[in-house]
């Protein structure tokens, strides 16, 4: 997905988790960071705590939305996928993408892989991998409009 394309649909979800967006419900409102994960990746669970840091600091700012995609048959089970989000504590929306609907939609190939999207619904930032962290903030702030936090 190239920077400046719009947000796609929110179409597809095997199940959602936690709440339930649609792409009406994000644009115009804030800023969105969607995070795609799997629960078989252990980059996914390292970088969660900063992923939750960042829900829980930016949470009048900025919505974030997790995608939870699966990279074998064993991802695949709804009960695996809870049981994660809890032990992580994973409160926002989980998009659960089994069948990749979403995932293909955003062309990702990567968990985890990290979209910021302006309030307009337009992509302004994307980065996969665990680390990178200080970039995704310094990202967020600048479609933020504020300084670091």
């Amino acid at each position: 997905m190239r920077l400046r394309t719009p947000m796609p649909e929110l179409d597809g979800a095997t199940e959602w988790l936690n709440g339930e967006f649609k792409k009406d419900d994000l644009i115009g409102n804030k800023p969105t960071l969607f995070h795609f994960w799997s629960v078989s990746c252990g980059l996914c669970k390292e970088a969660m705590p900063n992923v939750n840091e960042f829900r829980d600091e930016y949470k009048d700012d900025l919505n974030v939305v997790a995608v939870h995609i699966p990279r074998s048959e064993k991802d695949l089970d709804l009960e695996q996928i809870k049981e994660v989000a809890a032990e992580h504590d994973i409160t926002q929306p989980i998009f659960v993408d089994n069948k990749h609907v979403l995932t293909d939609a955003f062309e990702n190939k990567y968990v985890p892989a990290y979209y910021v999207f302006d309030d307009e619904g337009n992509l302004r930032h994307f980065q996969a991998g665990g680390g990178g962290m200080k970039m995704l903030r310094k990202r967020v702030n600048r479609v933020l409009g504020t300084t670091e936090k």
